[in-house]
């Protein structure tokens, strides 16, 4: 909305222009008229719109050529004023004013952006002035009224008068909204939806008997605007073009602004992007409150129930979006079903993804699915949690986040993407059914540490240490990936650790990638394994995902240990993750085995 509002006031020849301004003001008709009143400031408390509004007095016979271009660029609302008992002043309206504002809007830069005002409140505002009277004190406060109403709540990004219709644009915006609105996704807006729709946007619940004259007044016009006694998308429509051709387009702007419409009918940057600011070392994750959001849009679009959004579905869910924000790369980010298809795991995956790496577009995301009206919260800043400093938890050597992640390095055609594949449960035979303008550089899901979920972020880096970047480094624990059966794989990984981790505190674990072929002797001055020892590393992880089924996450629930107790020794946490995996396996003997001699 506009901070304040200004009204300008020219007229065809003496019609008493300046009369309506002192009549305003005075509340009653003044003996003595000057030329030209001073500008004088309705202040917001008294105005309907809650909006100061200045009203400026145009005097052809006090002012130049050059100063009336200067007010019609400042100008919000031009109103021009006309005697309707002289005809002269009537036919100027339209061989004059109107074609000289429309010159000059079209030719000052300044004035682009009203230019549309202009056009549209000079004739509604032409109508109002033939039944105002300063004399007697007729319609003269709702001249101004209307004045700032046809501003503040333009008639012309809503309705065209031509095709008696709503507009596209209005149309796709309270589609979304109604949408939005529809909680259960059944195409319908229920008593219960209407009202919270209605207590959200005007702040009071309808009545009993108001609900039902709102569905018959619908009943009477069109025959699919009402159904299973609730209003239909039609229906909606149809009340909105109702609200607009009597008058009311106030109610629907107030809807539309609710919601983060701007005058243009485009969502505003204040909406999709709230402020929040981020401390250094802190990251960014969701709330509760937020994943049980999220998972009732999840199910209101799981319209079979199989816990999985087939590609319609995924269609669907992203409607209120302007575009389908996730890209084939997602289904190989996430976990998916043997379809293909993104599962509830996967699907809360991604968003936890997003809201890690880029908070700004989580935030944007959440503005479409409406999270702020829906939780009935100022922003979508409510639905994010800022850790505490990473700094922090290592001096209390504890920590309160959910998501860790993992930096993935390694050597071309090392294993690393077979590695991030595997951890979303995917064998080698399902990999190689992947297209490589599909595959993702992350892979998301969760694991389990001492009986709590966890999520663990895997980032696979482009092969380049020369040239790592800063962002290739951060991170909670580092996975150096070689391939045992390519003797110059090891290499890398062992110039990627000396280089950038050995004095790092960062967990580091190396794994022994496609275990399943025949181990190669490393063309390297140490063994993997005699590596590991000298830097007090822990053994190097075998690793294969040619399997029959789907690969161990063994391996992953380590990392993800490793990166919740960062400054544990080698052999505390070794103890600890054997502890971990024999209680996920409950074998006894195979704690046994895995604490003791691994």
């Amino acid at each position: 909305l506009l901070n304040d509002l200004k009204i300008t006031l020219i007229r065809t020849s003496k019609v008493g222009k300046t009369s309506l301004i002192m009549s305003l003001v005075s509340e009653e008709f003044p003996d003595e008229v000057p030329l030209r009143a001073e500008e004088i400031t309705i202040p917001a408390d008294v105005t309907p719109e809650r909006v100061p509004t200045h009203i400026v007095d145009y005097s052809e016979a006090e002012q130049s050529d050059e100063q009336l271009y200067q007010e019609i660029s400042k100008a919000n609302v031009i109103c021009i004023v006309y005697s309707v008992n002289n005809k002269k002043s009537i036919e100027k309206v339209t061989s004059h004013w109107i074609p000289l504002i429309n010159e000059r809007t079209d030719k000052d830069s300044r004035c682009v952006a009203s230019c549309q005002v202009f056009k549209l409140t000079v004739f509604e505002i032409c109508i109002l002035l033939n039944k105002c009277s300063a004399k007697n004190l007729k319609n003269i406060s709702e001249l101004f009224y209307y004045a700032q109403k046809a501003v503040l709540h333009p008639t012309g990004p809503l309705y065209s008068p031509e095709d008696k219709e709503m507009k596209p644009s209005c149309i796709k915006a309270l589609t979304r909204i109604f949408k939005i609105s529809d909680l259960d996704n059944d195409g319908i807006l229920n008593d219960n939806e209407l009202n919270f729709f209605q207590r959200t946007c005007f702040n009071i619940p309808l009545a009993p008997q108001a609900l039902e004259d709102v569905k018959n007044v619908v009943r009477k016009n069109m025959s699919d605007g009402v159904k299973d006694n609730g209003l239909t998308l039609k229906g909606f429509l149809f009340l909105h073009t109702l609200f607009i051709q009597r008058g009311r387009h106030e109610t629907t702007w107030t809807v539309l602004r609710r919601f983060g419409y701007d005058d243009d009918l485009e969502l505003t940057q204040e909406y999709l992007f709230p402020l929040l600011k981020i401390p250094p070392d802190c990251t960014t994750e969701l709330n509760h409150n937020t994943y049980l959001f999220l998972q009732s849009v999840f199910d209101k679009h799981d319209k079979d129930r199989d816990c999985a959004l087939s590609p319609d579905e995924l269609k669907d869910l992203f409607k209120v979006f302007p575009c389908m924000p996730w890209g084939p790369d997602v289904n190989n980010t996430v976990c998916t079903n043997e379809q293909g298809w993104i599962t509830y795991q996967g699907y809360l995956s991604q968003w936890t993804l997003t809201t890690y790496l880029d908070v700004q577009r989580c935030l944007e995301y959440l503005g479409y699915l409406g999270y702020s009206i829906i939780q009935e919260q100022e922003s979508q800043t409510a639905a994010v949690t800022i850790t505490r400093n990473k700094r922090i938890d290592l001096q209390k050597k504890q920590t309160q986040r959910s998501v860790f992640r993992c930096n993935v390095l390694g050597a071309r055609g090392s294993g690393k993407s077979g590695f991030l594949q595997a951890f979303l449960g995917r064998n080698l035979a399902r990999q190689k059914r992947i297209r490589e303008d599909h595959m993702s550089y992350y892979a998301m899901s969760t694991t389990y540490v001492y009986g709590q979920e966890k999520y663990l972020l895997l980032h696979e880096v482009l092969p380049d240490f020369e040239f790592l970047s800063e962002a290739d480094l951060v991170c909670d624990v580092v996975c150096l990936v070689y391939d045992i059966s390519n003797p110059r794989s090891f290499e890398y990984c062992a110039k990627v650790y000396k280089k950038h981790f050995l004095d790092s505190k960062t967990p580091c674990v190396i794994i022994a990638a496609k275990s399943d072929l025949h181990e190669a002797r490393q063309y390297y001055s140490l063994s993997p394994l005699d590596f590991c020892r000298k830097h007090k590393l822990h053994p190097p992880q075998m690793f294969t995902c040619n399997t029959d089924e789907a690969p161990s996450k063994d391996i992953c629930t380590k990392l993800t240990t490793m990166a919740m107790y960062p400054l544990l020794s080698p052999f505390v946490l070794l103890k600890l993750l054997g502890i971990i995996v024999a209680a996920s396996c409950k074998s006894f003997e195979y704690y046994l085995f895995y604490g003791l001699f691994m």
